[in-house]
Parts: structure tokens; sequence; C-alpha cells
């Protein structure tokens, strides 16, 4: 009806328009026939679209009623269950209840001297392969297996409750503990090819560069604080077996371990934030039940992140602090060890940085050692790593070690999130 009108409209308005035309000053005759032609050419176009409009409305009511026949038509045959469906959903749904898994490959080249800890001239050194899900509305599981040279094991496997009341967040497995900040890092997350000298002479360390740091057995427990505005707190209390390479030996049920540890987290300006930690671990060593040690730890991490220019340029300084007490049959050792790191990015895929470490051995906190490392580290893709390491130790025994080291990281598959 709006189309009728409209064309009405215009043929009403016609006459009117021809008529103020003989208000203006009279034309030549050829100029008066040109425009009584146009007129006419435009009735006959108004005429056309009038008679379209009432084709379509008279036509309306038949189409109308096509849906009705196309729903009187006999259904199709139901299709064959498929293989590949669960509880009547499609492959889609198979394919869903996967979990997310990644392989993430460590290869590690070394050259130069080093008679107190060497490493292999070219070494697969560990191959992460990662599984995580959701488990449930309530938890999400994550298990990350260690393929080394000499065998498989699992780095960490824990599950963790996500609904709790009260804003508590367990987490039930194996993992590594949250004393300090590197602790809790997988090797290939690292910003260097090895791991700092306090991991191996204060926190259970070996000679295995795949096997440093606190990890066992247990439960764990965080909740973030109330605090001022501005100011992220969480704490995070920890129980394990007991069992953790060099540092707790756990000899009946009994001999537990445990950590804890303290984060603030504060944002000082646009660009730049700071986190701070303080730390404690305490267990049974190798020499008995009724021996303890015991760990204390202070770390601080400094970012700079320019928000539009994040990609091309960021920097970053780490610290952390050890304290150890061990107790011997007739004395206790006391010992420290500390490092410092800087990282700087000079753009989209390269970056530079350096480290500092010196730490006392637990054992003999007579003894120290001490030494320096430059890193380069290029970045062809979010998907690999190539990073190139000059170390330069000191050890104890009066002997100094020269060496490069070459680290090529690949990933395929899924992977979650590093550490902030």
């Amino acid at each position: 009806m709006k189309g009728i009108a409209a064309v009405a409209c215009s043929l009403f308005l016609l006459p009117g328009g021809v008529w103020a035309q003989s208000t203006v000053p009279p034309q030549t005759p050829e100029k008066t026939e040109a425009r009584f032609r146009a007129l006419e050419e435009r009735i006959r176009a108004l005429e056309e679209e009038l008679r379209v409009v009432k084709a379509a409305q008279t036509q309306a009511p038949a189409q109308s009623a096509a849906p009705v026949e196309v729903a009187q038509a006999p259904a199709p045959p139901p299709a064959l269950p498929s293989y590949g469906q669960i509880g009547g959903a499609g492959g889609s749904a198979a394919k869903a209840l996967n979990p997310d898994i990644g392989v993430i490959g460590n290869f590690i080249g070394a050259t130069g001297r080093n008679q107190i800890n060497p490493l292999g001239a070219l070494s697969l050194q560990e191959s992460e392969v990662s599984l995580q899900a959701i488990v449930d509305p309530y938890a999400r599981a994550d298990f990350f297996l260690a393929i080394g040279e000499e065998g498989i094991e699992v780095e960490e496997g824990y599950v963790t409750f996500t609904s709790v009341p009260g804003g508590f967040v367990p987490r039930v497995g194996r993992m590594r503990a949250a004393f300090g900040r590197t602790n809790s890092f997988h090797n290939h997350s690292l910003p260097w090819v090895d791991r700092p000298m306090v991991a191996f002479n204060l926190m259970g360390g070996s000679l295995d560069e795949a096997d440093v740091g606190i990890k066992d057995a247990g439960i764990s427990v965080s909740r973030i604080l109330p605090s001022p505005n501005g100011l992220f707190l969480e704490a995070t209390g920890e129980l394990f077996r007991g069992d953790s390479g060099s540092l707790f030996k756990a000899s009946r049920r009994s001999d537990v371990s445990v950590v804890g540890h303290l984060k603030a987290y504060s944002d000082l300006t646009e660009n730049t934030n700071l986190e701070l930690g303080g730390s404690y671990g305490r267990g049974h060593n190798d020499l008995g039940s009724s021996f303890i040690t015991q760990l204390y730890g202070l770390d601080a991490t400094l970012r700079w992140k320019p928000l539009r220019r994040a990609i091309y340029r960021s920097f970053a300084a780490r610290t952390e602090l050890v304290w150890s007490r061990r107790d011997e049959v007739t004395t206790t050792q006391r010992a420290f060890g500390l490092f410092g790191s800087l990282e700087y990015r000079l753009g989209r895929r390269w970056f530079v940085g350096g480290r500092y470490d010196w730490s006392e051995r637990a054992r003999n906190s007579a003894q120290h050692d001490s030494g320096g490392s430059f890193v380069l580290t290029y970045w062809p893709s979010e998907f690999s790593q190539i990073r190139g390491q000059l170390r330069r130790t000191r050890y104890a025994e009066g002997q100094t070690a020269n060496e490069l080291l070459l680290q090529v990281l690949f990933t395929i598959g899924a992977h979650g999130a590093h550490p902030f």
C-alpha cells in the first residue's frame, strides 16, 4: 500500500508542476516540446512501477502458502548412528573432550672447558609434553611430562579447584614449590639457558640441569588477601611429602616438608610494575628425622613495558636472595646465596641480558662459587627461540670454567601461558 500511495502522490503533484511552469517566462517551442516528452516518459515509468507493486501484492498470498506444502512433505528417513558420536552428539563433541596437548623441545649445545659441572656437547635435554583441560565447572587439570635422554618423569601434575568458597584456591598433585620467583619456572620459560647457581647449591640441585629446584607431591592453597587500593597481596601455603632432590629427605611418613610464600605486586606507573616476595621452607634432610633444613628467601622483580611499544622495547630486573640453615651431626651449617639479572628487549625478535651469581654451599659454607653470564636471544616467532649464553664460573675448588651454551626451543600444539 505504501508503494501505491507514493505513486498516487506523484501523479497528483504532476499537474501542479506543469502549472507552475506556466508562471515562468515563455520558452521556445523546441524546449517546450522536449520538456513535455520528458514528462510523458516519467508518467510511463510511474505507471510501470504501479503495475509492479500491484502484481507483488496479488502474489503475496500464494507465496505465504508455500511453507504449508513444504511442511506436509514426507520427512526424510532417520540417519544411521555414527561410530564417532558420543551420547548422540557429533564428532566435534569427541574432540572437545580431549585435553589441549603441546610439546616443547629443549636442545642444548655446549663448548668450552668445565671439569666441575660439565654439560654434554649436544643433547636434547628435555622434551616437555603438556596435557591441560577443564575437568568440570569446579576444577582444572594440568600435566607436564619431562622426557629426557635417561627416562621420563612427571615434572608437574596437579588439579586446581577454582570454585572453593572463601576465595581459596587449592591445588593437589606434584608441583614446583612456590619458593622464590624462578623455582616455579619450567626450564624452557627461563630467560637463560641454565638455572642460577643458588638453585644448585642451596635449593636441592644436582648435576642434572633438568632436575633443579624444589618440587614434590603435596597440597597447595593460595588466597588473595585484602590490601590497600593499588596493591595486590597473595599468600600461598604448601605441604609436601618431604622428598626434593638433595634438599629434603623423608625417613618416615611424618617427615613432611612445608613451604610458604607471600607476594606483593603494585603498578608504579602505567608502564612499570614491581613485585616483591618472601619465602620460607622447612623439611628433614638426608641425615635422618632429627635433622632439619630451613630456607629463607627474598625475591624482587621490576618490569618496564610501554603499552604502545611493548613488542619492541621492554626491560626486566630480577634478584633473589636465599639463606640456608642445615642441621648436621655436630653443628649447624649456615649458607647464603644470591643472583641478579637484567633483560632488555632490543626489537621485536632480539633480547639481550646478563646475570651475576654468588652462592655458598649448603653442606660447607666455607666454600662458595661465583660467576657471570651474557645472554643473547633471538625469537623467529612465538613458537621458537634461539639463545646463546657466554658463561664464566669460578668454583670453590679453585678452577675457572669458560663456556658457550647454545639453546634451541621449539613448540608444537597448545601450551598454557608462562608465569608473568
